[in-house]
């Protein structure tokens, strides 16, 4: 088995300022449906989740090994709350086809967040020479 990690922090007021500034516009490039509709029921903490979920793609895009290059695009990363409470990856488009390419057994994510700063940590395990 092979891990691939990544991680990244962002100043939840720079997106609240994108979110200010552009309003629906960034919104919807670069969250997916289900994703707004969750930060957008959070009211107080709403910029706190976008930001935390705008980490986890970054967080993602670095275990996959490419960032946001070779067709991996923001929406084809997407964290949604399972039941149990705990945050869940969901993989569509490129980023899904990289992962299986890599052999990808499951993705894992944690995400936190203060009042300034939001963090996330993605681990994919993925079969051995994949």
């Amino acid at each position: 088995m092979q891990i691939f990690c990544g991680v990244d922090m962002i100043e939840i007021k720079r997106i609240r300022n994108a979110i200010e500034r552009h309003g629906m516009s960034f919104v919807e490039k670069v969250f997916t449906p289900e994703e707004i509709s969750y930060c957008e029921k959070r009211q107080s903490q709403k910029f706190q989740s976008y930001a935390v979920r705008f980490s986890a793609k970054e967080a993602v895009s670095k275990a996959l090994g490419t960032g946001f290059s070779k067709g991996v695009s923001l929406k084809d990363i997407e964290v949604r709350i399972a039941e149990t409470g705990n945050p869940k990856l969901v993989l569509y488009g490129k980023a899904k086809e990289l992962f299986e390419e890599m052999g990808g057994i499951s993705a894992d994510i944690s995400l936190t967040h203060t009042k300034e700063y939001a963090t996330a940590f993605a681990v994919l395990l993925c079969r051995e020479g994949a």
